[in-house]
């Protein structure tokens, strides 16, 4: 039993589901025939000659991948760093809290236009774009997690002569971390959604770029590899930030099941 719980429990749990859905898929494509819905051999199959042993993985999911990464980490460092010097000053927040309420009422991709005549198509929008969506769940969330932080530790800190940025980096950090990367957890995915959005625009590669042409010209076994290869990408990401947060948060985990416990 005890070898059920810790190894077979976990492994039926991550792939019951996904073995259930792609059977009533099967069931489905094979009792009504569609068009637009593929066999899961055939796209299997699909998958591997677009996306595997072809040029594509080159030429348009690595560079997605790319400006992916890179408009993430900016985010990232924008949205901490702006997130604590907003979040230690209240005079700060309150000048910038309408003007925040108003850009993060804007959807991302209202600014593609705009993003296209400052900063010309290509590269650097598309990552400007990445970034215009996945900051604010960083930037709010690091304002909030600053804000909550206990007034005693803060003293604490005080009396101990932490200050700048060492500080920031044994107490602040550490403190809003929790919150921080709740706000990175929402991030991924619209960084996800905002990189095919803006590879729609005045591009001639990338995910979105490709998958667009496949549904254009009706290649939909090719479309819908293309989907599988963006879910692929979103499950990577997510078991990447998981593996990453129970390290970074380990001692929050801890205090968590000691709290439960309890």
């Amino acid at each position: 039993m005890r070898i059920f719980k810790r190894y077979i429990s976990p492994v039926l749990a991550l792939f019951a589901l996904p073995v259930l859905l792609i059977a009533a898929w099967w069931a489905y494509a094979t009792t009504s025939p569609s068009f637009f819905v593929p066999e899961p051999i055939p796209l299997a199959e699909t998958f591997v000659d677009t996306w595997i042993t072809g040029e594509r993985l080159t030429r348009d999911v690595l560079p997605s991948l790319q400006r992916l990464l890179i408009g993430l980490a900016l985010a990232l460092i924008l949205g901490v760093v702006l997130g604590l010097l907003i979040g230690l000053n209240r005079v700060i927040r309150q000048l910038t809290e309408p003007v925040f309420e108003f850009f993060r009422a804007l959807p991302p991709p209202v600014l593609i236009p705009v993003l296209m005549l400052l900063i010309g198509v290509g590269a650097p929008m598309q990552v400007a774009v990445i970034v215009s969506g996945c900051i604010w769940p960083i930037l709010l969330n690091t304002i909030e997690g600053v804000r909550a932080i206990d007034p005693v530790q803060s003293e604490t800190s005080r009396s101990y002569g932490l200050s700048g940025f060492n500080r920031v980096r044994y107490q602040l950090l550490p403190a809003a971390a929790p919150t921080i990367m709740a706000g990175v957890r929402q991030s991924l995915s619209i960084g996800l959604i905002l990189m095919v959005i803006s590879e729609m625009f005045a591009t001639s590669s990338g995910l979105g770029f490709t998958i667009v042409q496949f549904q254009r010209s009706f290649a939909i076994s090719e479309m819908w590899s293309g989907i599988v290869v963006l879910g692929l990408i979103g499950v990577t990401l997510s078991f990447i930030f998981r593996f990453v947060e129970q390290r970074l948060l380990r001692w929050y985990h801890g205090l968590k099941e000691v709290e439960n416990a309890a």
